[in-house]
């Protein structure tokens, strides 16, 4: 009860959100301290486990579902040994949901990192509570971040012989929002605001004068950017029905550097934001990895920017049962970074299915 409670006291207390968030103005210098900052053995990768779309709500929690994601994470664990856990959101519908996956990723002991997604916030409290009980947990590194940006804008940096090596953004790319477009106001799902864009610049320039050059980074959030649909329809062979779902195979410009699949269309934002644009600008980022859409799951270099759909973990909501697992990132000494998903069998930990995809789209 006390998980529970304690957020809204914590509210009160501090008289509204407000409090939990970062002061920062654009004319604040970069320094060293304002990332956080996990240490690389040298000689040796340093590897991450991303989950997404958990999704339980709470009658799940303690059923079959709830059963399936708690196992499947737990393999994942055990098989990838992580030096840290991110999270691409969708994390939970419930207030015990919530609770239940905090308290189980927190246990194993090792730094995790989760961010917000679209649903975050709906069926518990509010979006503040569960940005307060990230916060709180032991070995999270959530951070509520700047204000007016969303909750959770905040910056993890790998660092090997104290310098670093490799930057990680854990970005909100928020809900819905209502736009202008050509064809007059349009709702759709939202992404990055123009100050997250600001603050992003901010940050990569910042490391690059710290370590006097471009360092290379990598960016998780939750909503895909709209190139995500422009590298799927580069890469994938078109079938005779332009309006069918495809699954690939590449064409063979990017056979050799693509992998995954993707089952439904890519669900993004219906403006263009630039920040994929900005990224090519800066030179840093080569990675950018989003959860949301939950039978996708294809990585494409495109552009220069490797787009991957992280794969989903359980089989809340709607999943394809032969793509249930994570995602494991391996950053090496020179700051590059290598992606492979892993999957885990249902069955193999007791979940009796038959195959195919269930649920309906979120």
């Amino acid at each position: 009860m006390s998980q529970i409670l304690t957020p809204i006291g914590a509210f009160v207390s501090n008289g509204g959100e407000k409090a939990f968030f970062e002061d920062r103005s654009a004319e604040s210098e970069y320094t060293a301290s304002y990332a956080q900052e996990l240490e690389k053995q040298p000689g040796k990768d340093f590897v991450i486990l991303n989950i997404t779309d958990v999704q339980l709500e709470d009658y799940e929690v303690y059923g079959k579902n709830g059963e399936l994601a708690k196992n499947t994470i737990d393999k994942l664990v055990n098989d990838v040994q992580p030096d840290l856990i991110t999270m691409t959101s969708d994390n939970g519908w419930g207030t015990m949901a919530y609770l239940e996956l905090i308290r189980q990723i927190d246990s194993y002991g090792i730094a995790w990192a989760p961010i917000m997604g679209n649903h975050d916030g709906q069926g518990i409290l509010s979006e503040f509570w569960a940005a307060y009980n990230f916060s709180k947990a032991e070995n999270c590194l959530f951070r509520f971040g700047p204000k007016d940006m969303g909750y959770g804008n905040y910056v993890i940096n790998i660092t090997e012989n104290g310098h670093v090596v490799h930057t990680i953004f854990m970005m909100d790319t928020h809900s819905s929002a209502t736009f202008e477009t050509g064809n007059g106001k349009e709702s759709g799902y939202d992404h990055l605001w123009e100050n997250q864009l600001e603050w992003y610049k901010w940050v990569v320039e910042g490391v690059a004068n710290q370590e006097r050059k471009t360092v290379e980074s990598s960016v998780f959030f939750h909503i895909p950017v709209c190139e995500y649909q422009d590298a799927w329809e580069a890469a994938a062979i078109k079938t005779e029905d332009t309006s069918a779902i495809k699954d690939g195979p590449y064409n063979d410009e990017y056979k050799d550097v693509s992998f995954g699949k993707n089952e439904e269309n890519v669900c993004c934002s219906p403006v263009n934001n630039g920040f994929f644009t900005l990224c090519q600008t800066l030179g840093s980022t080569k990675n950018i990895v989003s959860g949301h859409d939950h039978v996708n799951n294809a990585s494409i270099l495109y552009e220069g920017i490797r787009l991957t759909y992280a794969t989903k973990t359980g089989a809340a909501c709607y999943w394809d049962s032969n793509m249930n697992g994570g995602t494991k990132f391996t950053v090496s000494s020179d700051g590059s970074m290598a992606t492979e998903h892993i999957y885990v069998d249902p069955a193999e930990v007791g979940y009796k299915i038959s195959s195919g995809i269930f649920g309906d789209a979120c």
